[in-house]
């Protein structure tokens, strides 16, 4: 059967099959300084590299406070039916993690460049967004997006990590926001022990240059909007609003998502790969 899917589950460092596979060190100076990251920050902390699989991230989200009653299953395709039929609906949030391609990186820039520093706080913004400024932690921030800004925030455990990450980052600003995510030895223990269960071995983090990927969340916020989440982008984007009976696997989800970079990418003869995960209740 799998020689018939299209969106395979790879590791972080072996699903990128392009041939420009690492961003040369320039660009990637040049794209943390145009995103307004702290130096000290970026070189102060890095953490391994997560694997996008149900296995790594069911722990992570477990450990961190989600319940059980939520779970993230490989997504095999985007378009057959019988394979889509594997996943329970609706899905919460999706977790995404995608080649960082010369197209779609000028498409980023050119959506980004006019953006202010993003401003929101408080519980009247329809997502709590976080700027990344830990190094590789991309994977363990679009957990906390797709946990955080999704129904799935109703099954997070009193008084558990998510919980508390939750109510000290909400009325904070951009980079007190990204602090708390920051100083939490628990967030990066979990982060740490979520990474050694990945198909591949775990490398020392000597830098954060990664392979020129990056993980985007996609969800279906309480303002009934999909709002892409990813923490080195200028803020949260607003996709549109998916009517009551969508859900970010939806048609329209995928069109203003997933479909959207894909189209991009193709308009410009790129292929791109990617590796996506749902969440949504459990099975058992």
């Amino acid at each position: 059967m799998r020689r018939h899917v299209k969106v395979k589950r790879k590791s972080h460092k072996k699903h990128f099959n392009l041939a420009h596979q690492d961003l040369p060190t320039k660009l990637i100076k040049i794209f943390l300084s145009q995103h307004h990251y702290p130096t000290t920050m970026t070189e102060k902390k890095l953490f391994s590299v997560l694997e996008n699989n149900p296995i790594v991230m069911n722990h992570l989200a477990r450990s961190l406070g989600l319940s059980s009653k939520l779970s993230f299953y490989d997504i095999y395709s985007l378009t057959d039916p019988d394979l889509l039929a594997f996943i329970p609906r609706p899905v919460y949030a999706l977790l995404v993690i995608i080649p960082l391609t010369p197209t779609w990186h000028a498409a980023r820039q050119a959506e980004d460049k006019d953006k202010p520093e993003y401003a929101g706080k408080g519980e009247k913004e329809p997502v709590c967004w976080f700027k990344q400024t830990i190094g590789n932690a991309c994977g363990s921030i679009g957990l906390v997006h797709c946990c955080l800004n999704s129904e799935a925030a109703e099954y997070i455990q009193p008084g558990s990590l998510l919980d508390n990450i939750r109510k000290d980052a909400l009325e904070k600003p951009i980079w007190e926001r990204a602090k708390v995510l920051y100083d939490s030895d628990e967030f990066e223990k979990a982060h740490t022990k979520a990474a050694q269960l990945g198909d591949t071995a775990t490398p020392t983090p000597k830098s954060d240059e990664h392979t020129g990927q990056h993980f985007v969340a996609f969800v279906k916020a309480k303002d009934g909007h999909m709002w892409e989440l990813e923490g080195s982008r200028m803020g949260p984007l607003d996709r549109g609003e998916l009517d009551a009976d969508e859900d970010v696997l939806s048609e329209k989800a995928l069109e203003r998502g997933l479909g959207r970079l894909m189209r991009i990418e193709a308009e410009k003869g790129g292929d791109l790969r990617f590796s996506a995960i749902a969440l949504a209740k459990s099975l058992d």
